[in-house]
Formats: C-alpha cells, sequence, structure tokens
C-alpha cells in the first residue's frame, strides 16, 4: 500500500510530520483530516511491500488458503466484527506467510479508507474477478456477510469437487508411471543381459526379438538422447500452451478428446453454472455476471460461448440463445436455463444443474477409475507377454536346437 509523507498544522497551529498510509493521495488527505490535522502538503513513498510479497514466490498460496480465508471471514462478518479488526484477527490465525502478509496490507488498503473490494482488485493473481465482483455487490446491497458465506460455500463444493477428482485419478497415475519406470530399467539394464546370450549364439532372431533388441541398445547408448528429446518437447509444449493459438487448440482437445473429453465438458459447465448462479445470487448484473464467468471458466470453447452470450443479452435476446445453437452443451442445460429465464428463477435453476452435474462427475470419475485399473492390467500383461517370448522362443529354439 502507498505510503505518503506529509507536513500537517494542529489545532494550536504547530507542524508536524510523519508518514500514513493510503490508497492514494486523496484518501490520505481526508484521512489527515478525520485526525484533526490540516495538510500543508502530501507526497507519495512507495513502501516496498508489496515487492516483497511478489519475491516470496516460494510461499505459494493454495485453493485450500483461500478457501479456509474465506469461511473464517464469513464466520467473522457474521458476528458483526469490523472488518478491519476481523482481518487483523486472521493475520494471527493465517499460516501461509505470503497470505498472511497480503491479509495484513488488505486491512492497511481498507483502514486507509478503500473499500474491500477495492483492496481486493489490487491483488489479482490471488483473488479472482469473480471474487472481487461478488464483495463488491456484498458490499452495494450492504450483505456482505450473507455475501461471504454464500462465497465461502462455493468455494468450499469447488475445493471438494476438484479435491474427490484428483484423488481418483492419483492411483491410475501412480501405476502409470511406475510401469513406465520398470520398463524402462528392464530395456535398458535386464534385456541386453537377457539377449546376449541369443546375439552370441549367431542364430536367425525372430522380428520381435530382433525389434526388442534394437530397442534396448538404443535406450541404453542414447538414454541422454531420450531425456534431452523428452526435456525439448516438455518446453516447446510449454512455450505452445502459453500462445493464444496454443492454448485455443489445447482447450478443443480437452473437451473433443474420447472418454475424457464428456468428463472434462461436465467440469466446464459445472465451473460456469456455479459461477452464474453465485454471482445472480450476489446480486451481479447478469451482463457483468457473463463477463466474469467467461474469465473464471478457464477454457476457451466454452469462454467463447460465453462471450458471444453477453452480445446477445447486451442486444436484448434471451440468455439460452447461442446456448441451444452449441453441440459443447447438453439440450437439458440450455432448456432449463431459458426455462429459469422465463419464470424469474434462474438462480435456482443454475443451483440444480449444478448439483446435478457435480454427481455427474463424480459417477463418471468413479467409472473411469474403475475402466482404467483392468485396462492397465490388461496392457502390461500384453508387455511382459510380448517381451517374453521375445526372449524365451528363441531362447527355446536354441536349447532345442543341440
Amino acid at each position: 500500500m502507498p505510503v505518503f509523507e506529509f507536513s500537517a498544522k494542529k489545532q494550536d497551529k504547530s507542524v508536524v510530520t510523519g508518514k500514513v498510509d493510503a490508497v492514494d493521495e486523496s484518501a490520505a488527505f481526508e484521512l489527515l483530516r478525520s485526525r484533526g490535522l490540516y495538510p500543508i502538503s502530501i507526497s507519495e513513498k512507495s513502501s516496498g511491500l508489496h515487492k516483497e510479497i511478489e519475491l516470496s514466490f516460494l510461499n505459494r498460496i493454495k485453493v485450500k488458503d483461500l478457501v479456509v480465508f474465506s469461511r473464517q471471514l464469513a464466520v467473522m462478518a457474521e458476528a458483526s466484527l469490523p472488518l478491519v479488526q476481523s482481518l487483523k484477527i486472521l493475520v494471527d490465525q493465517t499460516e501461509n506467510p505470503k497470505l498472511k502478509k497480503v491479509i495484513r496490507e488488505l486491512g492497511s488498503h481498507v483502514d486507509g479508507g478503500a473499500k474491500f473490494s477495492q483492496a481486493l482488485a489490487k491483488y489479482p493473481d490471488i483473488f479472482s474477478g469473480f471474487f472481487v465482483s461478488m464483495i463488491r455487490s456484498g458490499e452495494t446491497s450492504g450483505r456482505l456477510d450473507e455475501v461471504l458465506n454464500y462465497l465461502a460455500d462455493q468455494q468450499e463444493r469447488d475445493y471438494d469437487l476438484m479435491s474427490k477428482i484428483k484423488g481418483a485419478m492419483i492411483y491410475p497415475i501412480f501405476i502409470v508411471a511406475g510401469l513406465i519406470v520398470v520398463g524402462i530399467v528392464m530395456m535398458v539394464f535386464v534385456v541386453p543381459k537377457l539377449t546376449s546370450i541369443l546375439v552370441e549364439s549367431g542364430a536367425t532372431l525372430p522380428l520381435p526379438t530382433q525389434i526388442l533388441i534394437n530397442i534396448s541398445d538404443f535406450m541404453a547408448s542414447f538414454w541422454w538422447a531420450i531425456l534431452a528429446g523428452v526435456a525439448v518437447l516438455g518446453v516447446s509444449f510449454k512455450f505452445f500452451l502459453n500462445t493464444e493459438r496454443g492454448r485455443g487448440m489445447w482447450d478443443v482437445f480437452k473437451v473433443k478428446v474420447p472418454i475424457f473429453g464428456a468428463l472434462s465438458k461436465r467440469i466446464y459447465l459445472v465451473r460456469m453454472t456455479r459461477s452464474l448462479n453465485t454471482l445472480i445470487a450476489g446480486g451481479v448484473p447478469l451482463p457483468d455476471a457473463l463477463s466474469i464467468t467467461a474469465d473464471v471458466v478457464s477454457n476457451k470453447v466454452y469462454s467463447d460461448l460465453i462471450w458471444q452470450t453477453k452480445k446477445e443479452v447486451d442486444g436484448g435476446n434471451p440468455l439460452a440463445s447461442v446456448f441451444l445453437t452449441s453441440n459443447d452443451v447438453p439440450a437439458m442445460v440450455s432448456q432449463m436455463m431459458r426455462l429459469g429465464e422465463q419464470t424469474g428463477r434462474l438462480d435456482q435453476v443454475l443451483e440444480k444443474l449444478t448439483s446435478f452435474y457435480s454427481r455427474e462427475i463424480e459417477n463418471m470419475v468413479g467409472n473411469l477409475v474403475s475402466l482404467i485399473e483392468p485396462l492397465i492390467m490388461v496392457v502390461m500383461g500384453i508387455a511382459v507377454g510380448v517381451m517374453v517370448a521375445a526372449i524365451i522362443l528363441p531362447m527355446y529354439n536354441l536349447a532345442t536346437s543341440f
């Protein structure tokens, strides 16, 4: 937060100098006047605290930290504690060093005359436009405690859903990673020793055995080139995703890929309906809610759909007009949104859609995990069978030839 150096007159005409934290020069002036001082000069001097926060990249703020922050703040707002006092209490209760500093600065901003939403907007990497807009709507309507509670509930549901998805996928990912490591060890260290006898015998080797030996020799001799190639591909893919075209292609791939595409679609639909529901219930106007949701959804396919919808809504057309013609939005979503808009119960309809697709996501993840486990076993069995056949069969032929 900016620090302003000032000189001011007291009521007894004596001149004092000092420093004050404020959002801008006007806020600093008002703050000094509220203290019974008459400012003569005010000049800004950077506090350097925000830079310190930006440099502390090692203390990453996790989603769980923000969920706890929102819930604790909602509880204190419900207890009618002043916002500045609540933030000071949260500074002591927060464990994450980076978030602790951010909360301390938020308290300084608010104490300096800024609205809470204005203070939050100074940290776009931590507090999304969705979060800031919800807080702003609560300040405008005088229902900040209700909005904080509603926001905390929604964040917890998002966090629980993503935690379930990640937790369910840990086991299959661990098994696949283990198989890859074991396969590399076998090809580099074990297979060369087993096939050396076959090569030295000079016998004619079956095609599978020749392919296995060639692959094993290449991996053992050029492992460094393979590692370098993987690293280059990884870095290139990262750069590709940082481009607008690359990010767009990857977003399309995520919703079109077989099996996992259906899961991705439902995740983005839940993100869209839940965000819209929260914003509309919080009193945010529909056009603004659509703009914020387009950024929150984090997928270009659905972001473009929402921006097109906003244009239609600005032009006086129904909310569901674009969704009705899109293959990426289920007909049930479009029809129910149209019904909700016609009956004036759009927030309730969006809540029902969110609940329905959240359950579908949980069921799909459970089914995918159940399907992946036997699939891994089948692939592993085939790989082991091919490897054994490529080694044992020529050994058997060699033994029977004597």
